[in-house]
């Protein structure tokens, strides 16, 4: 089995940063697809980025193309989200996610195998 822990969650104004992370423990996740999403109050839960294994590859939902990107370095077993020009929509709670496949098409069809527990970012005006 594998554990995803994320961290990094937090207050933060709108346009400002904040930088997710999401360890992996149980197994090394270097053969998995990994991910985040996110769900803020009244709405679905929504697909937000995936990264294939070696990293070459990676996905975005619209809404945050261009401000966020997806990162992995496997040698630490370790999943991080960097969020720039932080939005009031922005708001959720956080995810992330890993998929034992070679790429992210689960993950972008919003399934998992694996799933962390979650941390709360918030973008105050």
């Amino acid at each position: 089995q594998v554990q995803l822990v994320e961290s990094g969650g937090g207050l933060v104004q709108a346009g400002g940063s904040l930088r997710l992370s999401c360890a992996a423990s149980g197994r090394t996740v270097s053969n998995y697809a990994m991910g985040w999403f996110r769900q803020a109050p009244g709405k679905e839960r929504e697909f937000v980025a995936a990264i294939n294994p070696n990293g070459a590859r990676s996905y975005y939902a619209d809404s945050v193309k261009g401000r966020f990107t997806i990162a992995r370095d496997n040698a630490k077993n370790t999943l991080y989200l960097q969020m720039n020009s932080l939005k009031l929509e922005d708001t959720a709670v956080y995810v992330c996610a890993a998929s034992s496949s070679s790429t992210s098409m689960s993950l972008r069809g919003m399934r998992a195998d694996y799933w962390g527990q979650g941390t709360q970012v918030t973008v105050s005006s």
